[in-house]
């Protein structure tokens, strides 16, 4: 495989299927799915949701103060991440959700150690309720965890096929771009990820790849070497 060990970045909305809000069942499994033939050949994965299938902080009404919408969204990825988890399960695969966000009796406390130690143990890690404080989301949250438990790439699944300038689904003569490097990410200001994640990542020479999610192969095609979606790293120097 390309990679002994990744972390897998899913938006909540894509749990939600074409319904925009709550779970779709058979979404969810065929996730699953796709996360289980990973971990059979051998991948340690870890994975971190989103929560905009149920709450978004960041676009809460004024009603709602900041601090509170955002822990309000943390919650929401750890129902994502149970939900996964017991999808997971009932294919036979083992599964660990660790949590920010203390609540025992529902998730782990987030232990990096032994999050790795599950990993080699070959069983998946979910890590919920974002990074335990407001004002980040679960782009940082996955470059975070990424960056802890040594993943040799912080894969991103999204609902197209890689990286463009603009929206592929609303302009068609948007322009794909197959690599590109932190620097220019940022400064183009694509959106793909937000820029604290960008950061951490260029800071840590941690390689993205931007897939589609709802490409079932895609993954799998990834993690065996084919060029599938984007790919972003540090920029080149050249000699001389």
């Amino acid at each position: 495989m390309l990679y002994r060990r990744i972390l897998l970045k899913l938006s909540g909305e894509a749990l939600a299927g074409g319904r925009g809000l709550g779970i779709d069942e058979a979404t969810l499994t065929a996730f699953a799915l796709v996360v289980k033939a990973a971990a059979a050949d051998g991948t340690q994965v870890g994975i971190v949701i989103g929560g905009g299938n149920y709450f978004r902080g960041v676009s809460a009404s004024s009603v709602i103060d900041r601090v509170s919408a955002d822990h309000m969204g943390m919650l929401a990825t750890v129902m994502n991440a149970l939900a996964f988890k017991g999808a997971l399960m009932s294919q036979g695969v083992q599964c660990r959700v660790m949590s920010a966000i203390p609540m025992t009796g529902v998730a782990e406390p987030l232990v990096t150690q032994k999050a790795v130690r599950y990993l080699e143990d070959g069983a998946v890690v979910i890590f919920a309720g974002g990074t335990g404080n407001p004002f980040f989301t679960t782009d940082t949250n996955a470059a975070l965890r990424a960056l802890e438990i040594g993943a040799e790439v912080l894969i991103k699944a999204t609902k197209v096929n890689g990286i463009y300038d603009r929206d592929p689904v609303r302009h068609v003569d948007a322009e794909f771009f197959p690599e590109l490097d932190f620097d220019t990410m940022l400064e183009l200001n694509l959106g793909v990820m937000d820029a604290t994640a960008v950061s951490l990542c260029r800071a840590n020479n941690l390689e993205v790849r931007v897939i589609n999610v709802f490409e079932r192969d895609g993954l799998a095609r990834l993690l065996k070497g084919e060029a599938v979606g984007s790919i972003v790293r540090a920029r080149r120097i050249a000699n001389g």
